[in-house]
């Protein structure tokens, strides 16, 4: 065992073994040519022309690169498919496999397979970019498995996808059909029901969708209920299960063809070994002893695109049996290093279904450690040794392993074995006790002993698919001696608290030999206190939090064992039954529905619920982003050159080794720029590329442009700055102390005199308090990206761009070129997300690729990785009020003074209009006699913030709900209470002048109140929380007014352009961009109602600069408004034209009067145009009509909180709005649950933290929430358990296109009812312990936030009652 082969003799041995690398796509075989070691499963893909996957992060954390993997299991005989992250499989990794694609499973031309049917039909795709990831994410579920999973395997399975658009409900809706929900259609048990009674396997109930089920040997055909789609489903080891008759079968070559070694290579020297026997790695090893060993690569591939490692050698060892064994014997269950963490929970699960209970409590425990430990497609990959050499001080598992007494089987070179406990195996951060010639070949988990208990507990920012903040093993044992139960043995190990995986040994020392009671508990925890140390700067933060976490799990799994051992005799440990909340398993149940709305027709297509009119193209992956268009000849890549300091001079820069490096093509700087440097939305305040000073982390200096994106980025990071720091402001609190505020842009405004009033006696009570909110990440799942290229010798230039504002994106690059607009033409079809994060930031990145596109005279690409895209393109501004409040001892408000200030960052960018909407929405639903709203800008040396849905005014508007909920604890009310009394009415005059007209909010308040039975929820709630000491919940409804109008007001306009062709069909071109809003179905629901022609009669194909020239960003909500009308406005000008021939003649069809009327040379295409009437707002006077009309809405929420760790959930949402006469209710609907899960991210889960006061663990001025791994966006277990969802009935809006209302931002800021109810439920754990005073809760509210305000026993010892969480604004 000890012999060394040569590298030579090891290729001789792979060419006599190895026939040539293959990989099967889509059932096409292909030869994987050598060279691509460093290649990804995604990049082959995309480059071969599949670009239905998608690059989201890049680091196997968003789930839209998702494809399907089958290989043939030569020891099961069977197929296994898997889900899997493309963007992390190394490409060699998947030889020998076949690799589905969404474009392999159905597309439109063909047909669709029935999950993307499903999901289209379900309005499960908005943006569509994160579509085909949820449908392979599905297909892989449905082909692995036997039987139709159950609701919850699906929404399980989900968890690994992220969506941004959807609020993920019609998403589960659309997969639910898929699942069964009577258990005995698939058993031997009785379902009750009669023998001719058919029951659907998609609804659980009796009913004559289809096929009857019928068993055989060879097949089991089962059916699923789904409209006109209704398929027979086979299933067989080999094939995997088929729902279509065009299913894809495994390749037969692959059943047959035996894995052999690899050896192949990749640029810089890199070597990409496959062993397939142990001692093939052992000789590898020995040759190349830093190699390293690879099964999954989710660890290896984020270090090498993220921080840029290198390794010259990369085994991969997923085929060698040795290390893929999972053997269970006596003692216990020997699982393999190369073992997968999915084929690991299948084995525990058989292992807990059928050993003795008093055996497994460890495998329970690490089965339910499993249940969150990363998404489905990583699992399905990462291999347990994996997991534990990286040895991560947050390792769900090794604290597992170590409380669990597990054994690791190491072997080396030389044939040596030894076996290392794990709890001796970690020595340091990322540091392990294995030598460079030794590997870990096994895992041996013993059997537990009767009385001996494990349990694992873990705390993350999101419960699916997070990594730990704190996390933990615990294990007891317990024996009989007398009277009394004794701790024989014991084990606490946390992860998150120290580099690297910690063993309690005071606490396990204290615990040995002492009876198992209160007492143990209470001097445990004083061990424990002192056992664990943090230092305050400790690296990720939250020390308070995290100290706090290690004392609650403790009491938990205290209250736990007891619970276990109750009925035992002689221990009379109970645990009171209000304690038992600290326990008790929270079992979610599938997340249910309604959407409640009218359907209000207008001519043929109009009101209707139509599905998005590119949806069918999104869910089969056929939908073209901007990253999907084949690049030209001779194309390059770039990647920009950016700032590593907050503020600086730049000294020096030495691109001489940019320059030598392979691939590159050119670089450029300032001097460069032939045109002008200065840019800006507004002003010109920023530089193109930075030329003296730099003044933020992220800004660009220059660009590289390389043959490859990888290229291009690797001759970037080489380009050598030198620079001379200068003092930086980075935070609201210091801006405002050093007086550093963007020139002219302090506001005012005004009505009656707030100072008056608080000096005469009308105030019963004045109080004063602050405010802070935080920012929030766009994550629109397609990072940005622009194609541009030169035209007719470089005298014009064309992009494509990933935008929200064409017209921006020609007006930046053809200022930076010294060119007339007239001469740049941008174009874009679709866009896969946007927010308002793409609608000024994403124009300076055309501006950096249009220089050397231009200068060298080709077509350059630039996409930015999605950390540098979350670093440098701005967020959701964060804010800072100061408010000061009197009022009436009834609780009703006499005045207001109000301060505001919002993070501009670098550069003025549109904060100033931010503000400014901010500024008016300060008064959100109120009355407010006397009020004064001042507010400004603060420069910081951040990356420019910008806009993002709501735009300022859900900032605005929870200020004015957090000085609400102030007034009622004063006075001590309800917070419903103190609303209704303060609710304008019809005809107020609010404080920026503007009287209020239609005035719907009162009537949706009280139809919200009575279909959420507000009264008894509040009733049912107090009685949860009388009867649970460490679980509390909490509701809350709150109300919104959303002004609709760009607030400039020029912006108000846009136009159209109509053709009508011969054959009777439209194609409409506008000014706004399909971002997933649906806007191009609408419009084109408005030119068919208009034409009465049917809407598939209509097509729209992309927005252009040269089609409608001078339009507005699509953005304020007003989109459907203006461009509905601007289209209306040119249907109306050709049916003028068409009428008399119309009259003279009954057509049987449009078709023919269009003919007619070319024959008769009427000309059939038309310019429309609108512009938002009666509007109009001075700064001057502070006075004017800013807004067409408002958007009101309500909702409801319950949520419940654990106490002791700061989870939580939303048990309930209802949410309603009034949208006049929807143009399209299910659009809307999408809308409305989109916004709301995005606004839930905001209030509760998404925080950004930079390097500043608040977070010196973190380099100043940079981002360390710059992707899926640290920013955590809602996944599909943050929707609400019960979704309800309503638009207002029977209030047409005289003031938009055909009564209707708009929707994008308006129902955003109604997910702040989560946030109020969770600070309901807050109270009430407060309450326990005697607290009734006020208490501020910042957004968003993270479990640190939650936890750290529920002040009690274990949280004494590390804050006082007034502690508040650092937050970066």
């Amino acid at each position: 065992m000890g012999s060394l082969k040569t590298e030579n003799e090891f290729e001789k041995m792979e060419e006599s073994e190895s026939k040539e690398a293959i990989l099967y796509v889509n059932g096409i075989r292909r030869v994987l040519p050598d060279g691509l070691a460093h290649f990804t499963l995604l990049e082959y893909l995309r480059d071969i022309g599949l670009t239905g996957t998608k690059l989201g992060c890049g680091e196997g954390g968003c789930g839209a690169c998702t494809v399907m993997i089958s290989y043939f299991d030569q020891n099961a005989k069977k197929c296994v498919h898997l889900a899997v992250n493309a963007c992390l499989a190394p490409l060699y990794s998947i030889e020998g496999m076949h690799v589905v694609t969404v474009e392999g499973i159905g597309n439109r031309r063909n047909g669709l397979h029935p999950i993307q049917e499903s999901l289209a039909r379900a309005h499960g795709s908005q943006c569509g970019f994160c579509t085909p990831g949820f449908v392979m994410s599905m297909y892989a579920l449905l082909r692995s498995l036997q039987k139709p999973p159950t609701k919850e395997d699906i929404e399980e399975n989900l968890a690994g996808n992220l969506c941004r658009c959807t609020g993920y409900r019609p998403i589960i809706d659309a997969f639910s059909v898929f699942a069964r929900t009577n258990d005995a259609l698939y058993t031997n048990q009785s379902s009750g029901l009669s023998s001719t009674e058919f029951v659907c396997p998609s609804t659980g109930k009796p009913c004559s969708c289809g096929l009857n089920i019928t068993d055989n040997k060879d097949a089991t055909k089962k059916s699923i209920c789904h409209g006109d789609t209704l398929k027979p489903i086979t299933s067989n080891d080999i094939d995997g299960t088929s729902y279509t008759e065009k299913e894809l079968i495994f390749p037969p070559e692959l059943l047959l063809r035996k894995s052999t070694n690899l050896c192949l290579n990749g640029p810089k020297g890199l070597k990409w070994y496959r062993p397939i026997k142990l001692q093939h790695v052992f000789d590898l090893k020995a040759k190349y002893p830093d190699a390293k060993l690879v099964v999954g690569n989710t660890e290896v591939g984020i270090e090498t695109r993220l921080k840029s490692l290198h390794y010259p050698v990369l085994i991969h060892v997923a085929h060698v049996p040795e290390l893929n064994k999972l053997i269970i014997n006596d003692e216990g269950l020997e699982i393999g290093a190369a073992v997968k963490l999915s084929e690991l929970v299948k084995v525990l699960e058989i292992i807990v279904h059928e050993r003795d209970p008093n055996q497994t409590s460890s495998c329970k425990s690490i089965l339910e450690q499993l249940k969150w430990f990363a998404g489905t497609q990583i699992r399905n990959i990462a291999s347990v040794g994996g997991n534990i050499c990286t040895a991560s001080p947050i390792s769900d598992l090794n604290p597992m392993w170590m409380a669990c007494g597990a054994k690791f089987h190491i072997s080396d070179c030389r044939g040596n074995t030894r076996t290392c406990l794990s709890e001796k195996f970690f020595l340091g951060y990322r540091k392990v006790d294995l030598a460079s010639n030794e590997i870990l070949v096994s895992v041996f988990l013993p059997w537990n002993k009767p009385y001996e208990f494990v349990k694992e507990f873990k705390q993350a920012h999101r419960r699916d698919d997070d990594i730990a903040i704190v996390n933990a093993g615990m294990r007891v044992l317990l024996e009989k001696t007398g009277k009394s139960w004794v701790v024989s043995d014991a084990s606490i190990v946390y992860g998150g608290v120290a580099p690297y995986s910690l063993l309690a040994n005071e606490t396990k020392n204290f615990l040995i030999g002492k009876p198992w009671n209160k007492e143990v508990l209470e001097g445990a925890l004083k061990v424990l206190e002192k056992n664990i140390v943090m230092k305050e700067d400790a690296p990720g933060g939250m020390v308070e939090f995290r100290k706090s976490l290690t004392l609650s799990f403790f009491f938990k799994f205290f209250l736990w064992v007891c619970h276990q051992m109750n009925g035992e005799a002689s221990f009379d440990e109970t645990v009171p039954k209000s304690h038992l909340s600290a326990i008790k398993l929270v079992k979610h149940p599938s997340v249910i529905g309604s959407q409640d709305y009218d359907i209000v027709k207008h001519g043929s297509a109009v009101g209707a619920p139509e599905v998005h009119l590119s949806a069918q193209l999104q869910v089969s992956g056929e939908a073209e982003y901007t990253d999907d268009v084949p690049m030209p000849p001779n194309s390059l890549h770039a990647f920009p050159i950016l700032s590593k300091k907050p503020h600086a001079r730049v000294v020096s820069i030495n691109d001489v080794a940019a320059k030598s490096s392979p691939g590159f093509a050119g670089i450029f700087f300032a001097k460069d720029v032939p045109g002008q440097n200065m840019i800006g939305p507004i002003i010109f305040d920023e530089e193109l590329f930075a030329s003296q000073i730099v003044t933020c982390v992220g800004q660009v200096i220059g660009v590289v442009v390389a043959d490859t994106h990888e290229n291009a980025k690797q001759a970037a990071i080489k380009v050598d700055v030198q620079y001379e720091e200068l003092p930086a402001v980075l935070s609201i609190e210091e801006a405002i102390q050093s007086n550093n505020f963007h020139p002219n842009t302090e506001r005012c405004m005004k009505k009656g005199d707030t100072e008056l009033c608080f000096l005469s006696r009308e105030c019963d009570k004045i109080v004063e308090g602050e405010v802070h909110v935080g920012g929030q990440e766009h994550f629109y799942l397609e990072p940005n990206s622009t194609l541009i290229w030169t035209a007719d010798g470089g005298n014009e230039v064309h992009m494509i761009s990933s935008t929200q504002a064409p017209q921006k994106h020609q007006k930046y690059v053809s200022r930076v070129l010294g060119l007339p607009m007239s001469k740049v033409v941008c174009k874009t079809k679709r866009i896969g997300g946007g927010f308002g994060g793409k609608e000024t930031r994403s124009a300076f990145l055309a501006a950096v690729a249009s220089i050397p596109s231009y200068l060298l005279n080709r077509p350059v690409k630039i996409t930015l990785d999605r950390d540098i895209d979350m670093m440098i393109t701005g967020q959701r501004h964060s804010f800072f009020g100061k408010y000061k409040v009197g009022f009436t001892n009834s609780g009703k408000i006499l005045a207001l003074d109000l301060e505001i200030y919002n993070n501009g960052g670098n550069s003025l960018d549109l904060s100033l209009a931010v503000l400014e909407r901010a500024m008016f929405h300060s008064d959100n639903v109120y009355e407010i006699p006397n009020i004064r709203v001042k507010g400004k800008v603060c420069f910081t040396n951040f990356p420019s913030n910008t806009a993002f849905r709501g735009f300022g005014g859900p900032q605005g508007m929870l200020i004015a709900e957090n000085w609400i909920q102030r007034i009622a604890m004063e006075v001590k009310k309800s917070p419903e209470e103190i609303r209704e009394i303060n609710f304008q009415k019809e005809g107020s005059v609010l404080h920026y002048g503007q009287q209020i007209e239609n005035f719907t909010l009162e009537r949706l308040w009280n139809e919200l109140k009575e279909s959420s039975d507000f009264l008894a929820a509040r009733k049912e709630v107090e009685e949860f929380n009388l009867n649970n000491r460490w679980k509390k919940r909490g509701i809350a409804i709150i109300p919104t007014k959303f002004g609709i109008s760009f607030t400039a007001k020029f912006m108000n306009q846009a136009g159209a352009l109509v053709h009508v062709y011969t054959d009777g069909t439209v194609l409409v071109t506008h000014g706004g961009v399909e971002m997933g809003q649906g806007l191009h179905t609408k419009v084109a629901q408005v030119a068919a109602s208009s034409f009465n022609i049917p809407l598939s009669s209509v097509f729209i194909s992309e927005t252009s600069t040269d089609k409608v020239p001078n339009s507005s960003p699509t953005a304020a909500s007003a989109s459907s408004d203006i461009y509905g009308a601007a289209v209306l406005d040119a249907c109306e000008q050709i049916k003028a034209r068409m009428e008399p021939i119309a009259s003279k003649h009954n057509f049987g069809s449009f078709a023919e009067l269009a003919m007619a009327c070319y024959m008769e040379r009427i000309d059939l295409s038309a310019h429309g145009f609108y512009m938002t009437p009666d509007i109009g707002f001075d700064w001057e006077t502070g006075k004017g009509v800013p807004f067409k009309y408002f958007t009101y809405g309500a909702a409801f929420a319950e949520v419940e909180i654990d106490t002791l760790v700061g989870d939580f959930h939303t048990r309930r949402a209802d949410v309603i709005l009034d949208l006049g006469f929807s143009l399209n209710p299910a659009i809307d609907i999408g809308q409305i649950e989109g916004a709301f899960v995005q606004g839930l991210g905001w209030v509760a889960l998404e925080e950004l933290k930079w390097g500043d006061a608040a977070h010196k663990w973190v380099r100043p001025g940079n981002l360390y929430t710059c992707g899926p791994g640290s920013y955590k966006i809602p996944s599909v277990n943050d929707v609400p358990l019960k979704f309800n969802v309503s638009l207002l009935k029977g209030a047409p809006n005289a003031n938009a296109i055909h009564s209707s209302k708009a929707v994008g931002e308006p129902p955003f800021f109604l997910a702040s009812a989560v946030f109020f109810a969770i600070k309901d439920a807050i109270i009430a754990a407060r309450a326990e312990v005697g607290c009734s005073e006020w208490f501020p809760l910042d957004n968003p509210a993270t479990p640190e936030r939650i936890r750290m305000s529920c002040i009690d026993q274990f949280t004494e010892a590390f804050i006082d009652s007034d502690f508040r969480p650092k937050l970066s604004i």
